[in-house]
C-alpha cells in the first residue's frame, strides 16, 4: 500500500513508525482468520471487465484485493514499494505475481509483464500514501500500463489531506478521464460530504 519514491520517502514511512508494516499484515490476517469480507474492492473491479482479465493492483499491501480478483479467473500483477507488505501477499496468496516497486516509476515490461491491462486498482488509500509531489507520476506510470480504453479504479478517504479537486487535476494531468464517482465501493451514491470517494477513470481510446 505503500508507494516508494526514489527521491522523496512515501507518507506510509514518514507518517508510521517502524513496526507499522508487521502491525498492518498482522491486521489483515487477523480480519481474514476472522471472516470479515474484505473483497468489495475486488467485486467491483470484476464487474468492469470480462472474464480472464489482466488487472493491475498497483499498491497491493499484503493482497486482498489481487487475491480476490485472482480467485475469480483474472491475471493478476500486484505492484508494492513495501517489502515486507509483499512478502505478506506471497506468502498467504500464491498465485498472482507480486513485485516490489516504485509507482511512480513503473516499468513492469522490466520484470517480465510487457502485455498491457485490461484494469487497474489502487485500493486501501494508496494515492494518500504515496511521497508527495508524485501523484500525477504514479496515476501516469499506472494509466501507462493500461491498454487504450482500460479502466482505473481508485478509493481512499476525503479526510486525508489529499483534496479531491487537486486528485481530479492529477487525474487530467496524467492523460485520464474520470467517468463516475461513488461513496463506496458497493457504489453508494456520491455527495459532497462522503468521507470516502471511488473514482472510475478511463484510459482514452
Amino acid at each position: 500500500m505503500s508507494e516508494q519514491s526514489t527521491g522523496n520517502p512515501t507518507r506510509w514511512v514518514t507518517d508510521t513508525g517502524p513496526e507499522h508494516s508487521q502491525w498492518y499484515v498482522d491486521r489483515f490476517r487477523q480480519l481474514a482468520a476472522e471472516g470479515a469480507d474484505l473483497a468489495g474492492e475486488a467485486r467491483l473491479v470484476d464487474a468492469l471487465v470480462p472474464p480472464g482479465s489482466r488487472i493491475l493492483d498497483a499498491g497491493c499491501g499484503t493482497g486482498r484485493v489481487g487475491a480476490a480478483l485472482a480467485a475469480r479467473g483474472h491475471t493478476v500483477v500486484g505492484v508494492d514499494a513495501d517489502p515486507v507488505l509483499v512478502e505478506a501477499a506471497r506468502t498467504d496468496h500464491p498465485g498472482p505475481h507480486w513485485l516490489v516497486g516504485d509507482l511512480a516509476e513503473l516499468d513492469l515490461a522490466a520484470a517480465g509483464e510487457a502485455a498491457p491491462f485490461d484494469a487497474a486498482v489502487l485500493a486501501g488509500n494508496v494515492m494518500t500514501f504515496v511521497a508527495p509531489g508524485t501523484e500525477v507520476a504514479v496515476l501516469r506510470r499506472v494509466a501507462a500500463h493500461l491498454r487504450p480504453d482500460g479502466v482505473l479504479a481508485v478509493g481512499f478517504g476525503t479526510d486525508r489531506g489529499y483534496p479531491l479537486a487537486t486528485f481530479d487535476t492529477h487525474v487530467t494531468a496524467a492523460g485520464l478521464h474520470r467517468e463516475h464517482r461513488f461513496a463506496t465501493w458497493d457504489l453508494r451514491p456520491w455527495h459532497d460530504d462522503a468521507d470516502f470517494a471511488v473514482s472510475l477513470l478511463r484510459r482514452p481510446a
